[in-house]
């Protein structure tokens, strides 16, 4: 995999993404602060939004190495995690040879009754198994790896009845969302062509290019609650070969009004945080509100990383920076933009600077969480009223070594 493809990855099968675009699901009177998904040490964290109700999860299968939630069924109770076993790269196995022969599964968790129960585990095509997207509560799509060689499934949820959504050698899409309707999928598609943005039909075909151009690199996909504009973001890596910014865009699925709301790379695309015990990092992509705003960490003038990507060397491990703090400066705010208009209200406001991203709504539209971490430290968990009020941090991590990905629940 390619650098970018790896973050990527990363940001598929983590809980930001999939706080961005989240299905219907049916609902329940809420009887309590709602909850949110985290990670946190390598783990899966549960907290509620007042802060109170934190719980680790350990599923006790062995040798299961890691686990991560993925999406939730209809109702709301059921929800996908990805396991994988101990990682088959390491020192002297380079990681874009052996990570992919790490076997992976995939469960069904009932948040309610605790059921585990694995999935996609008829017919299997390969060792290396994510889940992309649920399009409907009988069928997903599938990230597979066979010979180094990626691409997307669609499959009963049991694994069964396993079809081609993309061709072998066409690139890998990422970034995938469902359109309200459950009609179209949007995606990017990292190709020889470089990184662009398509829908198709839930099987993969009728494809339709949303975004593309020469030296830019379109990335993740979102659908506006009204299913009229795609929301992804334009890097470019010409003059950015780490990624650390990015404008964000809109447009719409038959391929036309692609606009570019922001200027100068305003937003903080390649997160990168922590000191060199405590570095982490994954890929920031903006969220709609219900009600058709954005959300997006926006960099302040003159900001700039401590993680300093270096593009003339060898990558190995899929980062490549090196840690200079003593370069940093400024950070970010989380702001709310008016896509008509282009108005932008700042959220959050820091004095020192901090670094303020992975901002996503409240399936009730009341309260946003976010990650905010100073320069060389580890994220903590926050959360604020929609209107930028009553800003609180809601977690460290488990033995304060971060909390990240913040993935609200659809219920309480």
């Amino acid at each position: 995999m390619h650098r970018r493809e790896f973050l990527s990855w990363l940001a598929m099968s983590s809980l930001s993404a999939a706080s961005a675009c989240r299905r219907p699901v049916a609902r329940r009177a809420a009887t309590a602060a709602p909850r949110l998904f985290f990670t946190s040490a390598g783990k899966t964290c549960l907290i509620r939004a007042d802060g109170s109700g934190l719980k680790t999860f350990d599923f006790n299968v062995p040798n299961q190495a890691t686990w991560q939630p993925g999406p939730f069924l209809s109702d709301g109770r059921r929800v996908i995690f990805l396991s994988m076993e101990p990682r088959r790269d390491g020192p002297g196995r380079p990681f874009e040879e052996y990570y992919t022969q790490t076997p992976t599964h995939i469960w069904i968790h009932d948040l309610e009754t605790g059921a585990l129960s694995e999935i996609a585990d008829k017919e299997r095509i390969a060792v290396f198994y994510t889940p992309a997207l649920l399009v409907s509560d009988q069928r997903i799509l599938v990230q597979v790896v066979k010979d180094r060689v990626g691409q997307i499934y669609s499959m009963n949820l049991d694994g069964t009845d396993a079809r081609e959504f993309t061709r072998a050698g066409e690139g890998m899409p990422y970034g995938l969302s469902l359109s309200p309707d459950g009609k179209r999928v949007a995606f990017h598609l990292a190709g020889p062509e470089g990184y662009q943005v398509w829908t198709s039909d839930a099987q993969g075909g009728d494809r339709i290019r949303v975004a593309a151009a020469p030296g830019h690199l379109f990335f993740g996909t979102c659908w506006s609650p009204d299913g009229k504009w795609i929301l992804y973001v334009d890097c470019l890596e010409g003059s950015d070969p780490g990624h650390d910014w990015a404008d964000v865009c809109i447009g719409r699925a038959d391929g036309t009004g692609h606009r570019v709301l922001t200027e100068g790379q305003a937003m903080w695309f390649g997160a990168t945080y922590g000191n060199e015990q405590t570095r982490g990092g994954g890929s920031n992509v903006p969220s709609w509100t219900h009600d058709g705003q954005i959300l997006f960490p926006r960099r302040l003038p003159g900001s700039k990383v401590a993680w300093e990507f270096q593009p003339h060397r060898p990558d190995t491990d899929h980062f490549n920076r090196d840690y200079k703090p003593e370069l940093a400066r400024g950070g970010t705010q989380i702001c709310r933009m008016n896509p008509e208009t282009g108005a932008v209200t700042a959220l959050t406001v820091s004095d020192p600077p901090v670094w303020d991203f992975r901002c996503c709504e409240s399936p009730d539209g009341r309260m946003i969480a976010f990650c905010r971490c100073g320069t060389g430290e580890a994220p903590a968990l926050w959360a604020m009223n929609a209107d930028g009020g009553s800003q609180r941090m809601l977690s460290r991590g488990l033995d304060a070594k971060g909390a990240d990905h913040p993935r609200w629940l659809p219920k309480a």
